[in-house]
């Protein structure tokens, strides 16, 4: 028999309460493998399947990360694994500039920190964590060995990549009014309530259980191990060097030094 949407939720809220007693003093670690798809554009439509392998190859790096989320009730911390380019064997220099940082959350307090560098600067983003209005829905599905449901929301496009920077991001999207559109994205996540944390990978948090699975535009991040202990206490910390700024100054801060930076390269090319 299919449930209702209002009898879902009181299951999703009793079995809640029956869990997270038992949560309270749990802490855990997943691992997510992050994969993006790889959008080369009309200008992809004219390479042979060659070369859009040997590019592949070369921003595998990029395309395909893995992260680790350590969590208790309160608080997370996720990290990229270090990852070495599979061609040249260094690291990937400039893409590390617009990757994520340390990320730590509260969803307790809503609060967010994250480290970042840029052009040798270190800065240290806080800033309060953006809420998800998520819409849940019936529909399960399995991931390992846990029963997952369906949860799906709008999220402003700016909320999910603030840290992350193109040359295209320079050109300001108004319409005639001159106010700045903003661009809303459909990110679907399957959640584990047998997990009772509100955790998830980035800034994905909120829902009545851990998030196993996330995925928006042409990227998907999947859990594919899960450790839960009571005795040995995982460490969470939130990072603390760097220059103090909120995720606004910090894009605006990032876009002024890359308009320079253009800006210089056009007069050496006049």
């Amino acid at each position: 028999m299919k449930l209702s949407i209002l009898n879902f939720t009181k299951y999703l809220f009793f079995l809640g309460i029956i869990l997270s007693a038992n949560a309270q003093n749990f802490h855990g670690k997943a691992t997510y493998v992050s994969k993006s798809k790889m959008d080369l554009g009309t200008y992809g439509a004219k390479m042979s399947e060659a070369r859009k392998k040997q590019i592949a190859a070369r921003l595998k790096n990029r395309l395909e990360k893995t992260y680790v989320l350590s969590f208790n009730s309160t608080e997370s911390t996720f990290l990229e694994e270090e990852r070495i380019d599979a061609i040249s064997g260094a690291t990937d220099s400039w893409g590390g500039y617009f990757s994520r940082g340390d990320h730590y959350k509260n969803v307790k307090e809503s609060t967010l920190v994250q480290s970042q560098e840029f052009y040798g600067k270190r800065f240290l983003v806080k800033d309060a964590l953006y809420e998800i209005a998520w819409t849940m829905g019936t529909e399960s599905k399995k991931i390992g060995q846990y029963t997952c449901y369906k949860a799906k929301a709008f999220v402003p496009e700016i909320e999910l990549n603030w840290y992350d920077f193109s040359w295209s991001d320079l050109k300001v999207n108004e319409d005639k009014s001159g106010v700045t559109n903003e661009e809303m994205i459909v990110v679907e996540a399957w959640y584990a309530p047998q997990i009772p944390f509100a955790q998830g990978p980035g800034e994905f948090w909120g829902l009545p259980g851990l998030i196993l699975e996330v995925s928006l535009e042409n990227t998907t991040l999947l859990c594919t191990e899960i450790v839960l202990n009571k005795e040995n206490k995982v460490r969470i910390e939130a990072p603390e060097k760097g220059t103090e700024i909120t995720k606004k100054d910090y894009t605006e801060t990032v876009r002024n030094k890359m308009i320079e930076m253009r800006s210089n390269r056009m007069r050496r090319r006049g």
